[in-house]
């Protein structure tokens, strides 16, 4: 691993590169002193009424960081059983975690309401079971505003044609299920999607939402979902948080007013909280010259950071072992027996081999959707609080990926039994 200049510094002073040198790489880095930042702009943006942040956890469910996101004073949001026992063991009480699964079993609903937190409801046909087998349980329901919005229709959540949220228009249904099961009704929900940059989308579900809302008397919070954008490069656009903030608490607060007594504003921002402070620290093994592309071959793939495969997301990628070389053109690329191109003809300070590359904005959805893909180690994760860093997920290795297998020695004798009794058959020779 080389250095040609100055070191990439991360916040608290700590060095990119002594963090490959220490823990290795490829490798996970998270700044929370950034995740901090975000939590209090959202505060600070949406201020003047009560508002709770529920951290959406399948960003990244790394049990410190969900301890450290509580401590900024956070509820959560899980879209599994896993994800809500990792947040009880992370320290959440049952009362600050909000359930929101989608398509899921009624064995899966019954242990969360056996875990006690709150639960969110997406469907009627589950709304008709829940309210007839707990009719007492207060429980949220997720509407679909019919909207499409989002960065592309793969994280667009909101649409007509989507599998999630139970769609407005079937509210005086809703109403006579709940009726006739006595169902306790305490929050309203909507997600439209990701990366949403206009605040007339999130306006114009709100205006859905908080219509339905006079339905019901026992509301106790209104939740406004996320999908706020993000930059993902230097001067790339993003949510205008204020402003969002301005419109959005100014009509809930005309809507609590109309409706009689003060609720609580609830967002689950996922992304938002964590994308910035993450970056994937990766080797490069090869730098391949054809007639056409230089590739620059990494020491990771698909296995490690799908979302350039999966969505067609865009990580900024840097040269850390060389801050301020001449710039060439490469396709960053991943040593999986697939197609695995991280980013085609970026720019990037010229790179040898040994170099090492930050993928940028690598803190959501990234080590979270990792695997075991080709059968590789999936990556260790680090966290630099306070200025120091602090292993938090060691390294995967062999033993890691024979623990849940099973070897079943019976399977070497049958088949010795069956070439045996070929060979007397005469059909081996």
């Amino acid at each position: 691993m080389r250095v040609k200049d100055k070191r990439y510094v991360l916040s608290g002073g700590v060095d990119a590169l002594n963090l490959v040198e220490r823990y290795g790489a490829p490798l996970y880095v998270y700044d929370f002193e950034i995740i901090a930042q975000q939590y209090d702009r959202l505060m600070k943006a949406f201020k003047g009424v009560p508002l709770k942040i529920n951290y959406a956890c399948k960003a990244n469910t790394n049990i410190n960081l969900l301890r450290l996101i509580r401590e900024l004073g956070a509820g959560l949001d899980a879209v599994s059983v896993q994800e809500i026992q990792l947040g009880l063991y992370a320290g959440y009480q049952p009362n600050e975690i909000l359930f929101t699964p989608n398509g899921i079993s009624m064995e899966e609903m019954d242990q969360a309401v056996e875990l006690g937190v709150q639960i969110n409801i997406d469907n009627i046909s589950m709304l008709e079971q829940f309210g007839h087998k707990y009719p007492g349980y207060p429980i949220c329901l997720r509407l679909n505003p019919h909207i499409m919005a989002g960065g592309n229709s793969k994280i667009s959540t909101g649409h007509i044609d989507s599998k999630f949220g139970i769609s407005f228009h079937q509210m005086p249904l809703v109403k006579r299920i709940v009726e006739a099961t006595g169902m306790i009704i305490e929050g309203l929900h909507m997600h439209t999607g990701s990366e949403i940059l206009d605040a007339e989308v999130f306006l114009t579900g709100a205006e859905i939402l908080l219509n339905a809302a006079t339905i019901f008397e026992d509301l106790q919070y209104i939740d406004f979902g996320s999908g706020f954008k993000v930059p993902y490069k230097d001067g790339d656009i993003e949510t205008d948080i204020e402003d969002l903030g301005r419109k959005i608490t100014k009509r809930f607060s005309a809507f609590c007013a109309e409706y009689g007594r003060e609720l609580t504003l609830k967002f689950e921002p996922g992304k938002y909280l964590v994308s910035q402070a993450g970056y994937f620290l990766v080797q490069v093994n090869v730098i391949k010259q054809t007639t056409s592309t230089v590739f620059a071959g990494v020491d990771s793939g698909l296995n490690h950071l799908i979302r350039p495969m999966f969505y067609d997301s865009y990580h900024e990628i840097i040269n850390i072992s060389s801050t301020s070389g001449k710039s060439r053109i490469y396709t960053v690329v991943g040593y999986i027996c697939e197609t695995d191109t991280f980013g085609v003809n970026r720019r990037i300070d010229e790179i040898s081999e040994g170099d090492i590359l930050a993928f940028k904005n690598a803190g959501a959805y990234c080590f979270s959707m990792s695997s075991n893909y080709n059968s590789r180690y999936r990556p260790a994760e680090v966290l630099i609080y306070q200025g120091k860093d602090y292993l938090i997920r060691k390294r995967e290795n062999l033993e890691d990926l024979l623990r849940n297998q099973i070897q079943v020695e019976d399977l070497v004798s049958i088949q010795s039994d069956r070439i045996e009794a070929s060979m007397e058959a005469g059909h081996v020779k």
